[in-house]
């Protein structure tokens, strides 16, 4: 049995897709959730063995160690493809491409690996997950139009969008259900003027960014900002992307987003600055369900 597990963000879904055009996997079982949902691999371990083949995208392999080492000894071929702190890499038939460089994100790996073979969805990615530096330099060598680069920023954004949320409900589209969407599509840009799901996007994006601008700052240092937002599903689904747009805003500084969960803790997005793209996974990694890139 072949499974696809994929963050389910704009780098998760634009890497697997990159990567089935190129080596298709038809009937491959697809494993994914809400972006946060980072320890995917603990749905399979236990459940696949000898034979098996797994292909993994935009997942940490430090957050999954156990999991993994479980599936590899079961004698499953695994590859791995990924952009976030991994360490050791686990003994067995696995083959990582990871690069956890600040400026690189998985659907850049993919695409280095493809020579290029479908790089406008790999831009759109790196503009969903804000390396618009990497984003407008691989798309430089496509002849692209401003507009058109513009077209796969709002393409990687509203993907990147779609995942963020504290459960499957919160999201306007299930990340396979968006993957599946796209699927047919060779060109990001096809999708685009077919899609009827973007539309959907596009407003719910629209509404939610109004009721994050409502929000004053929580606390402002010379190091940072911080924002505190209500525990409501507009909250996680936005978290990401106006994180994004906070850190660009003001490249100098650090940037945090508290959402309540509304039992007493919070949901917690944090980013470098853009700056000093350093220092973030490990701040996040210092808790036991964070992570994420440096």
């Amino acid at each position: 049995m072949d499974y696809e597990i994929f963050n389910g963000d704009a780098d998760g879904i634009c890497a697997l897709h990159q990567m089935r055009m190129a080596a298709p996997r038809p009937g491959a079982k697809l494993v994914t959730g809400v972006k946060r949902d980072i320890k995917l691999l603990s749905r399979l371990a236990g459940r696949v063995g000898a034979g098996d083949r797994l292909r993994v995208f935009d997942v940490s392999l430090d957050s999954n160690r156990e999991p993994l080492t479980a599936i590899l000894a079961a004698g499953c071929e695994v590859g791995y493809f990924d952009h976030h702190f991994a360490g050791d890499i686990p003994a067995g038939p696995i083959t990582a491409h990871i690069d956890p460089a600040p400026e690189v994100c998985t659907s850049l790996i993919v695409d280095r690996l493809l020579g290029g073979r479908y790089r406008a969805w790999a831009v759109a990615a790196a503009f969903g997950d804000n390396l618009h530096d990497s984003a407008r330099q691989a798309a430089a060598g496509l002849g692209l139009s401003g507009a058109e680069t513009d077209r796969l920023r709002e393409l990687g954004e509203l993907l990147n969008y779609n995942g963020y949320g504290g459960r499957i409900e919160d999201l306007h589209f299930p990340p396979a259900e968006l993957y599946q969407a796209l699927a047919p599509y060779e060109s990001p840009f096809d999708f685009l003027a077919d899609s009827p799901d973007l539309r959907r996007l596009r407003e719910g994006f629209a509404s939610d960014m109004a009721n994050a601008a409502s929000q004053p700052v929580f606390l402002e240092s010379p190091a940072g900002r911080v924002y505190r937002f209500p525990a409501e599903p507009w909250s996680k689904r936005v978290s990401g992307v106006f994180c994004n747009e906070r850190a660009r805003e003001k490249t100098d500084l650090a940037h945090a987003l508290l959402v309540d969960n509304g039992d007493g803790t919070f949901m917690v997005s944090v980013r470098a600055p853009l700056a000093r793209r350093h220092g973030a996974d490990e701040l996040c990694r210092a808790f036991p369900t964070g992570g994420g890139r440096a």
